[in-house]
């Protein structure tokens, strides 16, 4: 088992291209299988659809919610099947699995009128505040995943159409617009503030610390909570809360879906109906509200 998980494992790094966490999670769900079968005196061979559902079901029973089953389901698929196409089994036994259905939890949103108040708040002309504004007012006008936005760098950018090359899961590169604003609020930081931040070690990241490397993912969530909470806002203000509300608004102004999931770098269209939802919750709300007999 632990020869082949290693095998399956540089398969997924060196000819799919998936990402390091990515990895880390089918490792820890082959490590829990692992582990399983040694409790259960079995190997790869002796494994059939009754005893991964066996596996499942302890997974189930040691906490794992309906979505973290889901994954793990989608994990011991794709590692069986490959299992079988490498010759090292003559059945696939996960075949027949079937993966729950995530639960339905809608994402948190940040209303229109408390994001205009979040970068309204930000002053450019105190110290870092138009990187700090910068890097809001492109989270909310791109969408950007945290880690795109981190890894993004100047060569990327392309101010004469508004455009911003990035590479995302799995290695996927798309263009991403950027609003009038944000190219604003990006131009001003460049031209007025990133040459005092750049050292002889800096790179090309559009976005840098105060000792001139890139700025960390941990960084950049706690610049986005410290200027919410310096503009007073009481909801929890996170990176991704702010890509969710740049779908959701896409949305309530008209876009089409599979524009939004362009945007956003979703592989399946599904993934970003979830938005769909919570329009109709806000429909659902505005009625209750407003309709006398709501």
């Amino acid at each position: 088992m632990e020869h082949s998980s290693d095998q399956f494992i540089r398969y997924l790094a060196t000819e799919r291209g998936l990402s390091g966490a990515y990895q880390l999670s089918v490792r820890q769900t082959l490590d829990a299988l692992a582990g399983w079968m040694k409790l259960k005196n079995t190997s790869l061979r002796d494994i059939g659809t009754d005893e991964l559902a066996a596996f499942l079901s302890q997974r189930k029973s040691e906490g794992l919610n309906a979505a973290s089953l889901r994954i793990t389901t989608v994990h011991l698929k794709v590692f069986f099947r490959w299992l079988l196409i490498k010759g090292k089994l003559e059945m696939d036994p996960a075949e027949p699995l079937l993966a729950p259905r995530p639960d339905l939890t809608l994402p948190e949103t940040l209303h229109a009128t408390e994001l205009v108040k979040l970068l309204e708040s930000i002053d450019p002309s105190q110290p870092l505040g138009r990187r700090d504004l910068a890097i809001l007012e492109l989270f909310y006008a791109s969408g950007l995943r945290l880690s795109e936005l981190c890894k993004a760098r100047l060569e990327m950018l392309d101010f004469g159409d508004g455009f911003l090359r990035i590479t995302g899961k799995g290695g996927k590169t798309r263009i991403v617009r950027v609003g009038n604003k944000a190219c604003e609020a990006i131009a001003d930081y460049l031209a007025n503030e990133r040459p005092s931040l750049v050292t002889t070690k800096t790179s090309s990241h559009i976005f840098l610390s105060v000792r001139g490397g890139a700025l960390s993912p941990d960084r950049v969530r706690q610049i986005v909570k410290e200027r919410a909470q310096f503009a007073g806002i009481d909801q929890n203000v996170y990176p991704h809360l702010l890509r969710h509300s740049f779908a959701t608004h896409l949305l309530e102004g008209g876009a089409d879906l599979r524009v939004i999931q362009e945007l956003l770098g979703h592989a399946d269209i599904s993934t970003t109906q979830i938005y769909t939802h919570v329009d109709r919750q806000r429909l659902k709300a505005v009625h209750k509200q407003f309709h006398p007999r709501g």
